[in-house]
């Protein structure tokens, strides 16, 4: 896909959160009743509030392992995210061809709840591990970095990375269901 087109880069999901990379592996995120995030789509507060279900492809004949980080690179507030990147989970050593309920848990899920006005993008990044790792926990959620974390332990560039958008439940008017 032409970076020009690129929804990751249209979203600064590139450039804000990671650099360019190619995606070569799939994966899928799926919430509650069945929805699936793709690029750019909006979910309400209330359609997150539980750890999403995660498949990752591959083809299975290395086991090749992969770390997933999901973070809010707009809190508190997409015109003052002081607090870039927030961190909302992160989980490690999950097997090719499973989900992150077969990886280890380093930081549990907590739904994104933008508390001010403005959009806040949901990023999900994937990295290929080159072995077994120990991962340890950050010491707090807010200004995680995802480039360092990523320099930190070894993982290079992304292997796939998706965004949603969710915005303050009473925003507009709306009630946010």
């Amino acid at each position: 896909m032409p970076r020009s087109t690129d929804p990751l880069v249209i979203g600064s999901v590139i450039g804000d959160i990671v650099d360019p990379f190619t995606s070569s592996i799939s994966v899928r995120i799926i919430y509650n009743n069945n929805i699936e995030v793709i690029n750019c789509c909006q979910l309400r507060p209330s359609q997150i509030l539980n750890r999403p279900r995660v498949e990752v492809g591959g083809d299975d004949l290395i086991r090749t392992l992969y770390t997933l980080v999901m973070v809010d690179p707009d809190a508190p507030s997409p015109g003052n995210p002081n607090q870039r990147e927030y961190l909302h989970w992160l989980v490690a050593n999950i097997p090719e061809t499973t989900g992150a309920t077969f990886g280890e848990e380093i930081v549990s899920y907590e739904s994104p709840r933008p508390m001010m006005t403005g959009i806040h993008r949901i990023v999900v990044v994937l990295f290929r591990q080159s072995r077994r790792q120990t991962v340890h926990t950050p010491g707090w959620r807010q200004n995680f970095n995802t480039r360092d974390f990523s320099e930190i332990y070894n993982l290079g560039l992304p292997v796939a990375a998706t965004y949603f958008t969710c915005k303050r439940r009473n925003e507009n008017g709306g009630r946010g269901r």
